[in-house]
């Protein structure tokens, strides 16, 4: 275990000597430490007037104008997911760029993606990972704004994909008071009720509540799929004093799925089976996951120019149930499907991560410096038991004609205990240099020590050969993760960008009880961030090119052996443009072209790897989405999100190609009162079908039909 006590000392006694540096020459002010308000200028953790966001704090962790990033950061603000009446974070991610949907775990809990070719599950909220165990999906109802930082970034947050990640910005209390009720009903019995209430405490303004729930009833055009939800969120904002600040920010849910992974490919291609088809079984019933995440943040400016911020966060997941799932692909000849039962018992995770920083505002050697100094610590651990039903008992069931309510299997196959502990401690250093009016550059480097142990227990089925194995694999890493970038302002309307950075993150077994290398990446890229249309437009343009090494991959001369010997590339271009056309019609789109390839995998044989596509990247993806807004308050308005043709899997030959798909959704607005809004969208106008996720070669979840959804919007 690292100590990092005389590093903590250090931090304290730089903290204790900012106020005799920042006496020396020139200074700027940091920002004030303000309680939000809906009519204030534009904050990086609250609310975004439009489409357009101006400012962000994920790529620096300090409230920085979006220009003077120079790496490629896209905001969506949650208007734009009350404009499309969704419920769901990832449909902000439609409009993102570059940002494609991976697996989802049959709905049982945060989905995966796809940014910039390379999968993740890297989620964050308020700066702080929630990916780290069973967490239910993201619901809308308490964000302000979903940011994606784009290219790697494991100089600033540690262990990640060389793709990006996303960072979802949570609402913060407000100054004045409201209420905001909302209540939808869709097809196929979609029920959703949604309260926001905001409220100060005190007279002066200086203690504020909010609260945030959601209740949801969905049924499905699949067969016998139903899921509930129950979501609430308080927070408080206290400013204790003029110099200090403190934010709470909870979130408790439940989620009640049935496990659904979609339906099969027939053959090597997709369409043959009912979509609606459900090829599980009604009776198992629902896995229910409860979560709860506490956030803490307090800020303390010790003079003008310098300021504490002390942060922390306690994650926990459970999820339990039972479900029919499949063991393979179907018999295209007659239609059987062989499946298992399998029961998911008692899965546990928690996380804890507290983060200590200083940030201060100088100016040595001539140059405005804002720096951003911090150490960190995280505890995770997780553990799961899955039971499997005895392997001599086929359960099958026909994909054309699906009949239910055989026997259960007894529950005597093989069965899984696994335990991961890590524990990882951290510095974070970074500097945001004004070298003169034209020139911004920001440099970075995060040294990371991490401490991983997996324990893991398989019994096989009885009367099987060694029936009880036991593996326990371990390992510790210092990690060294730079990061530098450069921005040069032509005109005010007009900067280029350009930016280097690192990314690691811890890989898996290698099947014999060993464990794999660290996964390696590094990103380059380059590109241009427009203001347009006197500041009501903004677009940021970005090229790439990013390879990633020490990737898991079957041993050419042991196929029961992983190795870390694999390597990938991603190439391509990104731009995301949102913002006001004219006074009364915004916008906001984005385009990606992604080209990906394994350097070095698998040669050879069925599954070979080098030279194929990495698996759901689409070459090209794209959306659009325009609102036209009438002076009284009403809208109308057109979504379009275009998917292009991907792999289901990473594999030269043979792999399933999922066809490329174009929806359209329509949505209007009725201002009937002051207080009422009335609200229409109807998706997917023309029926189109699609897939929107792939599981390997066999599993896809098809995309909802067209359906229209109604809601009411109370304010009192």
């Amino acid at each position: 275990m690292t100590n990092l006590s005389p590093i903590a000392a250090a931090l304290l006694g730089l903290g204790l000597s900012a106020q005799a540096l920042a006496q020396d020459g020139d200074s700027v002010e940091l920002n004030a430490i303000a309680i939000s308000s809906s009519h204030q200028e534009e904050r990086a953790e609250g609310p975004v007037e439009g489409y357009r966001a101006t400012r962000s704090a994920t790529a620096t962790r300090t409230d920085t104008p979006i220009e003077d990033i120079p790496q490629a950061i896209s905001v969506v603000p949650k208007e734009v997911l009350d404009d499309l009446g969704s419920s769901r974070m990832e449909r902000a991610l439609d409009f993102a760029g570059g940002v494609t949907r991976g697996n989802n775990f049959g709905g049982l809990q945060i989905s995966s993606y796809n940014l910039r070719g390379f999968n993740t599950g890297e989620i964050y909220r308020n700066g702080f990972p929630i990916n780290r165990g069973f967490i239910s999906p993201p619901d809308a109802s308490n964000l302000e704004r979903v940011e994606v930082l784009k290219g790697p970034a494991s100089g600033l947050f540690g262990r990640g994909d060389p793709g990006g990640l996303v960072n979802m910005v949570t609402k913060r209390p407000q100054t004045e008071a409201f209420n905001q009720l909302k209540i939808s009903a869709g097809r196929w019995d979609k029920y959703r009720t949604a309260l926001d209430i905001n409220r100060p405490l005190t007279d002066d303004g200086s203690l504020l509540v909010r609260v945030n729930l959601a209740i949801e009833d969905n049924g499905s055009f699949r067969d016998h799929i139903e899921n509930q939800r129950q979501v609430i969120s308080p927070n408080l904002l206290w400013q204790i004093n003029e110099n200090s600040s403190l934010f709470i920010d909870t979130e408790f849910s439940r989620t009640d799925v049935v496990f659904d992974r979609g339906v099969p490919a027939v053959n090597g291609k997709t369409g043959a089976v009912n979509i609606s088809n459900f090829l599980g079984e009604p009776n198992d019933g629902k896995i229910r996951t409860d979560s709860q995440i506490l956030h803490i943040s307090f800020e303390h400016l010790l003079n003008e120019h310098w300021k504490l911020r002390l942060a922390g966060q306690y994650l926990h997941g459970d999820l339990d149930g039972a479900a029919t799932e499949s063991s393979g692909a179907p018999n295209s000849a007659t239609g059987i499907l062989d499946r298992y039962w399998r029961l998911r018992d008692g899965f546990n995770a928690q996380d804890i991560a507290t983060h200590a920083e200083l940030h201060g505002n100088f100016e040595l050697a001539g140059w405005h410096h804002q720096l951003l100094a911090g150490v960190e610590y995280e505890n995770y651990h997780n553990r799961f038991h899955i039971r499997y039903s005895d392997p001599a008992n086929n359960y099958p069931i026909n994909i054309h004609n699906p009949i239910y309510g055989q026997p259960k299997p007894a529950l005597t196959g093989r069965q899984t205990y696994d335990r991961d502990y890590t524990e990882s401690y951290a510095i974070n250093l970074a500097d945001q240099i004004e070298f003169n009016e034209q020139w911004h550059g920001l440099f970075g480097v995060r040294i990371e020590h991490f401490e991983q142990t997996i324990r893991g227990t398989n019994t096989p089925p009885a009367g099987q050969a060694n029936p009880v194995t036991y593996s326990k694999r371990s390992q510790k890493k210092d990690v060294v993760a730079p990061r530098a970038g450069i921005v040069y302002k032509w005109t005010p309307q007009l900067s280029s960008f350009a930016s280097v950075g690192s990314s690691f993150k811890p890989n898996g077994s290698d099947g014999e009880g060993g464990v794999l290398k660290p996964e390696k990446g590094l990103g380059y890229e380059s590109g241009l961030k427009l203001d347009l249309f006197d500041s009501r437009l903004g677009a940021t343009v970005a090229a790439f090119y990013i390879e990633k090494e020490n990737v898991s991959m079957t041993d050419p001369a042991n196929m029961n052996k992983n190795i870390a010997a694999g390597k990938v590339r991603s190439q391509g271009f990104d731009l995301q443009l949102a913002g006001q056309l004219t006074d009364n019609l915004r916008i906001i789109g984005a385009y990606a072209f992604i080209d990906t390839k394994v350097l070095k995998g698998i040669a050879t044989g069925a599954s070979a790897q080098k030279g194929a596509k990495l698996a759901n990247t689409p070459q090209h993806n794209a959306s659009l989405m325009t609102v036209y807004q009438f002076e009284e308050g009403s809208n109308i308005g057109a979504a379009v999100n275009h998917v292009g043709e991907r792999n289901a899997v990473t594999q030269r030959k043979g792999s399933l190609k999922l066809p490329a798909y174009t929806t359209v959704d329509l949505l209007s607005r009725w201002q009937a009162t002051d207080n009422l809004n009335l609200g229409l969208n109807l998706n997917n106008v023309f029926n189109r079908k699609y897939y929107e996720r792939g599981f390997g070669n066999v599993w896809h979840l098809p995309g909802e039909p067209r359906n229209l959804n109604i809601s009411a919007t109370f304010n009192f």
